[in-house]
């Protein structure tokens, strides 16, 4: 795709800004109607002015999820990889190869992903006020897998499996004020419907973006989204209902059940600690049990990346339903219909 370098950026790459990151998600999963068990995501970034070079994994199987995070100094890389993990671009926009080696999850995998629709992309600029709070290029894509997963010492072939990936690179700061955050990747057989949409907590809506990404390689851009969702008293995800008007005029109604669990993101690193200097070949790893004492209030991220079954015009999809719900009293969920933008 013209305008993006599908490749991170050279650990040598000059002058970039303190904050700097280049950093790229996957996610592995049966394809639809084949169950929620396991879900696996695995993503590295590097943040060349922190001399920092880091990533995660996680699995959630089993009524468990399985966490680790590694990092170590750019400097000390190729920049293909940190810890148990590594990747190469085979063909910019179409093929990656990713490898994770022994590590305390005992998950190891060697796959092959390949793009199976159009790519979203844009460049993505944030005022909250008068102050941008991020300024970043964003993209996803779906895919399919090829390869084997080891799970406990048990191989299994992914082949079909399906995924989708997001790149995102550059100075992304959206602290303070958000309500609700989501990350949508609803994927089916010939097309996926991705999105991130982010609302105040007055439900004014600071950031929409996305498209429906079809087999042919072609996206139509999404121009406005509504939602009604459940969530518990945790502010977990239980399910409920989106509609998407895409740019060609094209409605979606899709319903989700995002009752598998699992998938918090704490566990990923994300409640702040990327890009932070822990040395050399820094490793963590711990487990969640999924028995309702881990939920988006316990951990210190709300952030979580649900494997969620979905329906569109009665066909069965899947994909991660990513969501967070502020904890501030100040702010309760409210559903948001088509067309309705409050300012």
């Amino acid at each position: 795709m013209a305008g993006f370098h599908d490749a991170l950026v050279r650990k040598d790459a000059p002058s970039l800004h303190e904050r700097f990151f280049d950093r790229f998600v996957f996610n592995l999963h049966p394809p639809a109607g084949a169950g929620t068990d396991p879900s696996i995501l695995f993503g590295f970034g590097v943040h060349p002015r922190k001399d920092v070079a880091d990533g995660f994994v996680v699995v959630t199987t089993g009524g468990e999820q399985r966490n680790v995070r590694f990092s170590t100094e750019l400097s000390a890389t190729d920049g293909r990889g940190a810890g148990p993990f590594s990747y190469d671009v085979v063909e910019p926009m179409t093929a990656w190869h990713v490898a994770l080696g022994p590590n305390p999850t005992n998950v190891e995998f060697d796959l092959v992903w390949r793009a199976s629709g159009g790519a979203w992309y844009d460049e993505v600029n944030v005022k909250q006020g008068d102050v941008t709070t991020a300024a970043f290029d964003h993209l996803f894509q779906p895919g399919r897998y090829e390869g084997t997963l080891t799970l406990d010492s048990a191989a299994v072939a992914v082949d079909g499996w399906w995924g989708v990936r997001d790149r995102s690179r550059g100075i992304r700061t959206m602290s303070g004020g958000q309500g609700l955050h989501i990350w949508y990747q609803a994927e089916f057989a010939d097309r996926a419907v991705g999105f991130l949409l982010v609302e105040g907590r007055d439900h004014s809506r600071l950031l929409l973006e996305g498209g429906v990404m079809l087999a042919d390689g072609s996206v139509d851009p999404i121009v406005d989204v509504g939602h009604d969702l459940e969530f518990d008293d945790n502010l977990d995800l239980v399910g409920g209902r989106v509609e998407v008007t895409t740019a060609s005029g094209k409605a979606y109604t899709l319903d989700a059940d995002a009752r598998a669990g699992g998938g918090y993101m704490a566990g990923a690193g994300y409640g702040g600690h990327h890009g932070k200097p822990l040395g050399r070949d820094h490793l963590e790893h711990d487990v969640y049990p999924l028995d309702g004492s881990v939920t988006p209030k316990t951990v210190d991220t709300a952030l979580t990346d649900r494997l969620t079954a979905f329906e569109w015009s009665g066909q069965q999809g899947i994909g991660i339903f990513e969501f967070a719900l502020t904890r501030s009293s100040t702010y309760a969920y409210g559903p948001r219909a088509l067309g309705r933008v409050h300012r």
